[in-house]
């Protein structure tokens, strides 16, 4: 199984040879394809030659591309993910009702999530969390899941936070969060369906509405080490922390994974959740170890 997550900061010439990934700066480094999840371009000072992208997307590894201000730009995906893509797709399109039941047992997860590392750091109000989940209706109509995030993020950074703002905490939030949106493309691709066609999101400028809907519960991993270096600056090391967080440990299915692992096995129990109109058949992280 892939879990490697590889991350060129500096100026770089990237290739290929029999089947390594060629790291050529100062000196020569080699990574067998094999070991690789992800590949992050974090400088645009890389060169990559194509022999490679496409050696890398045969065996459906993840490229992100990041701008001049080192953030995730676009990341480059293989048009076909499966052997019966088409079939999936078509399956996909014709989704009914039932895919907005499971998308709001994902919500719920998502809050529960946020209370429980609210409670994690002792504060009170992850009581009031719990009551949002009380109220969530399908489809959560009455915006529950907006409310618990207002109250979880000014828990978590005070009373004045807003996502809107322009700091070090947003920058470290967004950039965990592109990471983890990242993977979710991959493991949905892989499965053969469209990243742009969602339950709940439906921007159409938006080309992962369906990976923006199912990453909800995972988002508090990227929290929690935001959290925990609450006053570093946004810069090499704080992304490197937020990198690493596919790898690492959850429990799922009642057995230890890697977060890219758990990831995917998450995804499909909610396809096999729909699919088979049973909720019953989504699979959840329990916690971080």
């Amino acid at each position: 199984m892939t879990w490697r997550t590889v991350v060129i900061t500096n100026k770089a010439k990237l290739s290929y040879k029999n089947n390594y990934l060629v790291v050529r700066t100062d000196e020569v480094k080699m990574i067998h394809l094999s070991e690789i999840n992800t590949l992050i371009l974090d400088s645009t000072a890389v060169t990559i030659t194509s022999y490679l992208i496409s050696e890398m997307l045969s065996r459906k590894i993840k490229i992100i591309f990041c701008d001049k201000k080192r953030n995730p730009q676009g990341e480059i995906i293989p048009y076909y993910g499966s052997h019966n893509t088409s079939e999936q797709i078509f399956k996909q399109i014709k989704w009914d009702d039932y895919s907005k039941e499971v998308w709001t047992r994902i919500i719920e997860e998502k809050i529960i999530n946020q209370a429980k590392f609210l409670k994690e750091l002792d504060i009170e109000s992850y009581k009031m969390l719990y009551d949002y989940v009380g109220d969530l209706v399908l489809f959560d109509d009455t915006n529950r899941e907006g409310h618990a995030a207002k109250v979880y993020f000014n828990c978590l950074f005070g009373k004045s936070f807003s996502r809107e703002d322009e700091n070090d905490i947003n920058y470290s939030l967004n950039y965990g969060y592109a990471i983890l949106l990242s993977q979710f493309n991959r493991e949905i691709v892989s499965q053969g369906y469209l990243t742009q066609i969602g339950i709940k999101h439906h921007n159409v400028y938006n080309q992962f509405n369906l990976s923006s809907d199912l990453m909800e519960p995972f988002r508090p991993l990227i929290d929690k080490i935001v959290k925990k270096n609450f006053n570093e600056r946004f810069d090499g090391g704080m992304k490197l922390k937020l990198v690493d967080v596919l790898n690492h440990k959850v429990r799922i299915k009642g057995k230890d994974q890697y977060v890219s692992n758990a990831i995917s096995i998450y995804v499909k129990s909610v396809f096999n959740a729909i699919d088979k109109k049973d909720i019953d058949q989504l699979e959840f992280f329990e916690y971080e170890l």
